[in-house]
């Protein structure tokens, strides 16, 4: 991070340059960018990377799709905060994904 000489205001990349959205400060150079990913070693020395399990819980709802009884679901808030959340369901049998605003 980088911050702006005049004013303090964290410059902001573009391209090959830092500019400050407060000031108009532009700082001109080679811009380095560094990312990381994290890797487990599988048995027989090959590399996997890793992947994190998500838990959801299962409910009892007919699917649109294929008529199975289970699926997962989850809430989350796609409207107004005072509206009421949206349920998100995924069958546990054909993967299809729907949802219902309630």
């Amino acid at each position: 991070m980088k911050f702006c000489p005049k004013c303090g205001t964290l410059l902001v990349q573009k391209r090959t340059r830092f500019v400050c959205p407060k000031c108009g400060y532009v700082e001109k150079g080679k811009v380095k960018l560094v990312t990381s990913e994290k890797f487990a070693r599988k048995e027989g020395g090959g590399v996997l990377k890793e992947k994190k399990s998500i838990v959801m819980p299962i409910i009892k709802i007919t699917c649109p799709k294929c008529g199975n009884e289970e699926a997962y679901f989850y809430t989350a808030q796609t409207r107004a905060g005072d509206e009421a959340e949206t349920q998100f369901f995924q069958c546990t049998k054909c993967k299809h994904r729907w949802r219902k605003y309630t």
